[in-house]
């Protein structure tokens, strides 16, 4: 067999939207790796970006029966928009990120294709 291909590109969680004193934790800003300039950006607009982490407490998978439980969660979110002029885009998550993945890798998937 071939070797695997990964179907995602690797990110960065840099942290929350903010102004001077406030913070915005409903909107993640990411670094997307060989995103170095906004027109580059374009191509991940609207695309899925997961956050893989790992908890205390083992926990089945929702809708997938007989699977086993697993210690592996998710957090699901969607690029939304170009920050600045450096490759940092703007991401929602269904739930807000938490404080302590500032810095940590996310998985900004290739799909849905808008090509």
């Amino acid at each position: 067999m071939g070797k695997t291909r990964r179907l995602y590109s690797k990110g960065i969680f840099l942290g929350f939207k903010r102004s001077l004193r406030n913070q915005r934790p409903n909107t993640s800003l990411l670094r997307i790796d060989g995103v170095e300039e906004r027109k580059d950006t374009d191509f991940y607009l609207g695309k899925r970006v997961a956050f893989v982490y790992r908890a205390k407490k083992k926990a089945r998978t929702a809708g997938l029966k007989g699977q086993n439980p697993s210690k592996f969660r998710v957090i699901w979110g969607r690029v939304t928009r170009p920050h600045g002029n450096s490759g940092v885009v703007r991401a929602k998550f269904r739930h807000n990120m938490p404080p302590k993945a500032i810095g940590a890798t996310v998985r900004v998937m290739l799909y849905p294709s808008r090509i």
